[in-house]
C-alpha cells in the first residue's frame, strides 16, 4: 500500500518493456504492495498468501521469491528494499515484520505487542523502521543500529494524531529523513473531510494535518513520494457509486503542509482495485489486487498506470 520516496530510475527503454506483469496464476493470491529498484527489481506481496513474489521489469512473468506461509507469514501487505538489499515486508494481522537478505535469507523477525495490530505499510530510513497499524491507529517503530534491527515499540499513539485514525495506511519519508507523510482513510465513507494526510517531524515527534486542495486524497492507499510531487493510489465513488480507482498527483509546497491536486490517472473499475503505485523509469505501475468486490480470479497481475507520469 505504499512505496517509498524514489527518485527516477536509470532511463531504459520503456517502450521495449511490458505494460502487464502476470504476478501469479494461482488462486487467492491478492497482490498488495509492490517495490521496484533502480536496476528494475521488482517485489509484489501476497495479501492473500503472504507469499512475495520476484521479477524484473523487463520481463513480463513474475516468480515467487519466499513461499506462502514461510516464516509465519501468511499475509504480506507493505514492502519496501533499503540501500542494502534488504527486503522488509509488513504482515497485517499477524502483527510482524519480517526482514530478509537479498538471497532470501531470514534477518529479522519484529512483532507488535499488542493482540490487535494489523501491520499496514511501512517505511525505512536511515535509523529506524516505521510501520502504521491499520486496526489501532498507532505508529510503531524499530531502531536500526547497521545490521542490527531492534523492537518494535509504539512510537506514536492515536491520540497524538489531529484527527483519531480511522485506517491508517500509506507512509513515505522525505530524502532526508526528517519528516514522514502517512495517510488516513478514515472510515471509508467517501465523505469530504473523511480521509486525511498527516505530516510527521521525525525528530521532534511532532504531527499535524496536511491542508489537501483539489479533491485529493478521497481514500489514500499507496503513496510515491517524488521531490515535492506525491503520488497516490485511490478510490472513489463513480456515477452509478461503484468503487473506481486512479493515482493521483498532488504537489507539495516546501515545507509539506499544504498540497494541491494537479493531475489524475486514467480510472480502473473496481474489479481491478489497484493498491499501490511505483516508479520505473519515465512512467508508474499499479498492483491489482482485486480487492474490489468480485471474486478474485487469475491471473493477478501488475500494469502500467494509464495516462499519468
Amino acid at each position: 500500500m505504499v512505496v517509498a520516496v524514489a527518485g527516477r530510475s536509470p532511463a531504459f527503454a520503456v517502450s521495449q518493456r511490458p505494460t502487464t506483469y502476470t504476478v501469479s496464476q494461482e488462486p487467492g493470491v491478492l497482490p498488495e504492495s509492490i517495490s521496484v529498484s533502480r536496476d528494475g527489481t521488482m517485489y509484489v506481496t501476497s495479501f492473500g498468501t503472504g507469499a512475495v513474489y520476484r521479477g524484473n521489469t523487463r520481463d513480463p512473468r513474475m516468480k515467487p521469491f519466499l513461499p506462502a506461509g514461510s516464516d509465519g507469514r501468511t499475509h504480506a501487505a507493505g514492502v519496501e528494499v533499503d540501500e542494502s538489499g534488504r527486503l522488509f515486508i509488513a504482515g497485517w494481522d499477524t502483527r510482524a515484520v519480517w526482514v530478509y537478505g537479498p538471497n532470501g535469507s531470514l534477518v529479522a523477525k519484529r512483532v507488535a505487542p499488542n493482540a490487535a495490530a494489523a501491520l499496514n505499510d511501512l517505511v525505512v530510513t536511515d535509523d529506524a523502521l516505521y510501520v502504521t497499524d491499520s486496526a489501532t491507529g498507532i505508529l510503531w517503530r524499530a531502531p536500526i543500529d547497521g545490521a542490527r534491527i531492534g523492537e518494535l515499540t509504539e512510537w506514536m499513539s492515536p491520540a497524538q494524531f489531529p484527527v483519531t485514525p480511522g485506517f491508517l495506511n500509506g507512509i513515505v519519508v522525505t530524502p532526508d529523513h526528517r519528516v514522514a507523510l502517512v495517510g488516513d482513510g478514515g472510515t471509508g465513507s467517501g465523505e469530504p473531510g473523511d480521509a486525511h494526510l498527516y505530516r510527521v517531524d521525525l525528530r521532534k515527534r511532532a504531527v499535524t494535518e496536511v491542508a489537501v486542495n483539489g479533491g485529493f486524497l478521497a481514500t489514500p492507499d499507496g503513496l510515491l513520494l517524488e521531490g515535492q510531487r506525491l503520488y497516490a493510489s485511490v478510490n472513489f465513488p463513480d456515477s452509478d457509486g461503484s468503487p473506481t480507482y486512479s493515482v493521483d498527483l498532488a504537489i507539495l509546497n516546501a515545507d509539506l503542509t499544504s498540497m494541491r491536486m494537479v493531475s489524475r490517472s486514467g480510472l480502473a473499475p473496481a474489479s481491478q482495485a489497484p493498491t499501490a503505485v511505483a516508479r520505473d523509469c519515465d512512467r508508474l505501475l499499479w498492483v491489482n489486487s482485486q480487492f474490489g468486490g468480485n471474486p478474485p480470479t487469475p491471473p493477478f497481475t501488475v500494469t502500467e498506470v494509464p495516462g499519468l507520469r
